[in-house]
C-alpha cells in the first residue's frame, strides 16, 4: 500500500511540476572547522535544474567552488594560504514561503580537483595532504527577482573529515550568489 501511495504522489508531482534550467555564480568565504585560521575568499560558478510545483521543488546542480583558508604557521610565523578547488553537487529541496522567497536545504557531495598551497613565498599544487571527496550539507534562503534573476545566501558545511595532514577538519563555506533562471519570471 505504501508503494502505491508513493507512486501516486510521485506521478502527481511530476505531472504538475515545472522544470527550469539556470546558472549561478558568486562569492565564497571559506575556512576549516576546528582551526584558528582566517577565512579565504573565492568564487563559485555552476548550473542548476529546478523541478517542482509552487510550494516545493527539488534542485540538483553542479558547480566549481574555491575553498580553503589563510593562516600563520605555528612556531615559524610564516604566512600560509591554501586554495582548494572542488566540484560540488548540491541536491536541494526548496520550500516557497511567499512567491518571491524560498528556503532550502539538502546534501552536497564534493569532489576535490585542485590545490594551490603557498608558504613563505613558495608555491605547491600537491594534493597529497587532503582526501579526494567530502560529504556535506547546504542550508540557505533565496529571493526571486524580476526577469528570471535570483539572489541567495547559503552555508555549506562538511560532515566528513578532510583528513588534512592527518587532522580532523571540515570545510565551512558561506556563499552569496546571483543566478539566472532561463524562462523564469
Amino acid at each position: 500500500m505504501r508503494k502505491i501511495l508513493l507512486l501516486f504522489f510521485l506521478l502527481g508531482f511530476v505531472a504538475t511540476a515545472q522544470a527550469q534550467l539556470g546558472v549561478r555564480a558568486g562569492y565564497n568565504s571559506s575556512n576549516f572547522s576546528n582551526t584558528d585560521f582566517d577565512s579565504k575568499s573565492g568564487v563559485h560558478v555552476g548550473a542548476y535544474y529546478n523541478i517542482g510545483t509552487g510550494f516545493i521543488s527539488v534542485e540538483p546542480g553542479i558547480q566549481f567552488s574555491q575553498k580553503g583558508y589563510n593562516g600563520t604557521e605555528a612556531g615559524t610565523g610564516n604566512e600560509v594560504k591554501e586554495q582548494l578547488g572542488y566540484i560540488d553537487i548540491p541536491i536541494l529541496v526548496r520550500l516557497t514561503l511567499i512567491p518571491a522567497i524560498n528556503i532550502f536545504a539538502g546534501p552536497q557531495p564534493s569532489f576535490f580537483v585542485s590545490s594551490n598551497y603557498e608558504k613563505d613565498g613558495q608555491s605547491s599544487d600537491s594534493s597529497e595532504a587532503i582526501k579526494g571527496y567530502e560529504v556535506g550539507g547546504v542550508v540557505g534562503a533565496q529571493v526571486r527577482l524580476p526577469l528570471g534573476l535570483n539572489f541567495q545566501a547559503s552555508y555549506d558545511m562538511g560532515f566528513t573529515s578532510l583528513n588534512y595532514f592527518n587532522t580532523d577538519v571540515k570545510n565551512q563555506v558561506f556563499k552569496l550568489s546571483l543566478g539566472f533562471t532561463f524562462g523564469g519570471n
